[in-house]
């Protein structure tokens, strides 16, 4: 018995080493590749110039591709915060030039951030006028958008396109301070789950600065724990906050102009990362091996379960 059960073991086990199986998960993110020097032209970044590790363990690139292609399908929402000064219609020149100006491939909407929710009044589309239409001077009263971490959660899980390829961009227009805690607090448990949501949905989330009503949002101390809030966001989904220092910025023709940058030089990234039990948020960093080039990754990334695979 004892030379029967042994002989078993060691089967089970040439077995498992002729089959060579290993469990694994995938995911994909949108990556930005600029010069790090403004008007020079980037290297061009190849597959094995990049490493990826996923939740600190090494993972394998397998997909690396720029959207280059006018076919490539971008859904991007300006979501305003409901509760901005009026003094917001200083910009609302800018915001048009800005959709005035979005490519073919690129349909649009703005949302308002209103009772913790991102409120449309027009779907996504293609149609400049018609995206136009629904901008508007917001100057709602004090604390109207509840938070604009809760209304991005709402946008994240409730995001109006059908298009599960299209990239999804999302300009946020608020000043980031928080209602329901009023500090820098990395941990705030609205932006943590603000930046899980927004990861869950493949968002790239950028933002612009604009004081809300209140006398609380008109403090030095109010600007800074916006701008860091808004940071940690912009910077988990690979986006960009913009921002030049206190108070509101004098033009957004800048930051949009940049925008468009962005938006023509984002890469698509695929890679296979060690298992998860479950479809699920995980870190991520990149890292990019290509000289005067540099990168905006998410640091937060969507992982699901794939098939096993042979090593």
């Amino acid at each position: 018995m004892k030379v029967s059960g042994r002989a078993a073991f060691v089967a089970a086990g040439v077995l498992c080493l002729a089959a060579g199986v290993f469990a694994q998960s995938t995911g994909q993110a949108v990556v930005t590749v600029l010069p790090k020097v403004d008007g020079q032209t980037s290297s061009s970044v190849m597959q094995g110039d990049l490493a990826v590790k996923v939740n600190g363990k090494s993972a394998k690139v397998t997909a690396w591709a720029p959207y280059a292609s006018p076919n490539n399908q971008v859904e991007l929402v300006i979501l305003i915060d409901g509760a901005s000064r009026t003094s917001l219609g200083r910009q609302m020149g800018d915001i048009e030039e800005f959709v005035k100006g979005l490519p073919p491939n690129v349909k649009a909407a703005i949302a308002y951030m209103e009772n913790g929710a991102a409120r449309f009044a027009g779907p996504l589309t293609t149609d400049h006028a018609q995206i136009l239409a629904n901008l508007h001077i917001t100057g709602g009263a004090q604390g109207v958008e509840a938070s604009p971490y809760f209304c991005l959660s709402d946008l994240a899980k409730k995001w109006p396109g059908q298009n599960s390829q299209a990239r999804r961009e999302v300009v946020m227009v608020t000043d980031g301070v928080d209602s329901y805690n009023r500090q820098y607090d990395p941990n705030d448990p609205y932006v943590q789950a603000a930046i899980t949501d927004a990861a869950r949905a493949r968002l790239v989330v950028y933002a612009i600065y604009w004081k809300s009503q209140g006398l609380a949002d008109q403090t030095e101390y109010a600007d800074n724990t916006g701008q860091n809030l808004l940071a940690l966001v912009t910077h988990a989904t690979g986006g960009k906050n913009f921002w030049i220092g206190t108070g509101d910025p004098v033009s957004f023709a800048p930051y949009f102009e940049e925008l468009e940058r962005r938006l023509k030089n984002q890469y698509e990234l695929g890679f296979i990362a060690p298992a998860v039990g479950k479809p699920q948020v995980e870190s991520m960093k990149l890292s990019l091996h290509a000289p005067g080039t540099e990168i905006d990754a998410p640091s937060q990334v969507y992982v699901t379960p794939g098939q096993s695979a042979a090593r």
